[in-house]
């Protein structure tokens, strides 16, 4: 079955989009490969029937996004959800300001989730914990940041660009002809930066823009967010949720970003059957017999161990 580039609207949890989508294609088995907040919208890639098993595959791709980060209100969750926990009088900054702040953050970083993710510890959700009123101790993690690019700065949300496009090296800009992004409602007249962002696995834009804010010396909150790519799935490609049963999809070896690995029919049976034969490879690669995937195997150098086999 094929993998899907779904555009998430607004306002839906990554889980109510793979629940329609499990109408809309008349199977349980769909997935997702990262998950996107309920105020962010963008790429979202489902992954249906057999192809749910590339989804461990396809978690650790890169992703880019447009960041809007408003400066002077910081809020519980982060982003505009809030409920807004402490305020600051804020000017917006200079260009050169913030442009030095976001080099500083650019390559790997240890950065602090929010407390209002996903994430467990001890077996307890943090969102959960959150929403009770405690608070989880989170570990920093390492996350890497490939690219960040300023935008612009506004005096408020209000006075940001509506439309933006994507240009060289499909980094997106403010253009009169773009495309229209829809955004949470503000929660005050606060300063607002606009930033592209590339960024590795893992790594929290929410968490990202108090962070930055503490570098400008000030509360802030994500107060937009689009993701304008997954791995080799652009934005551009995206179907809206309604389109999804006439949507054509990717086959599983497309969706996969790795080095391939062309095997005889023999050797193809063998990593059917979870045989490991010896091999001089290093790296990830996915299996091939004529340009059918037969799985995703790891190999050390020694030793080609089955990671995934299709049958």
């Amino acid at each position: 079955m094929p993998v899907y580039a779904v555009d998430k609207p607004l306002k839906r949890t990554s889980h109510d989009v793979v629940s329609r989508a499990r109408r809309l294609l008349g199977t349980r088995r769909v997935g997702h490969t990262g998950t996107l907040d309920p105020l962010a919208s963008g790429v979202l890639v489902l992954c249906s029937e057999s192809s749910t098993k590339l989804v461990q595959f396809m978690d650790s791709d890169s992703k880019d996004y447009l960041a809007w980060i408003s400066l002077g209100a910081a809020t519980l969750t982060l982003d505009a959800e809030g409920p807004v926990t402490e305020t600051a009088f804020a000017t917006p900054p200079g260009v050169t300001e913030v442009e030095a702040v976001l080099r500083d953050f650019i390559g790997h970083q240890r950065q602090i989730p929010p407390q209002y993710s996903a994430l467990q510890v001890g077996g307890q959700r943090a969102y959960a914990v959150a929403r009770a009123g405690g608070a989880l101790e989170l570990p920093a993690r390492s996350v890497v940041i490939h690219d960040l690019r300023l935008l612009g700065v506004y005096p408020s949300l209000a006075a940001v660009p509506p439309r933006f496009a994507p240009g060289e090296d499909n980094v997106w800009a403010p253009a009169e002809s773009g495309r229209f992004f829809p955004l949470p409602e503000a929660l005050g007249e606060f300063p607002t930066l606009v930033v592209w962002a590339r960024v590795g696995s893992g790594t929290y834009l929410r968490s990202l823009a108090r962070d930055i804010g503490e570098r400008l010396g000030m509360p802030a909150h994500l107060s937009g967010l689009a993701r304008t790519r997954v791995g080799q799935f652009q934005l551009s490609g995206a179907c809206m949720l309604e389109d999804l049963p006439n949507a054509a999809g990717i086959d599983d070896l497309g969706a996969l970003e790795l080095s391939r690995l062309a095997l005889d029919a023999r050797t193809a049976k063998d990593l059917r059957d979870g045989k490991r034969p010896d091999t001089e490879l290093q790296g990830r690669y996915a299996a091939v017999l004529q340009d059918e995937l037969v799985a995703v195997v790891d190999a050390d150098g020694h030793q080609l161990r089955v990671v995934r086999a299709w049958h």
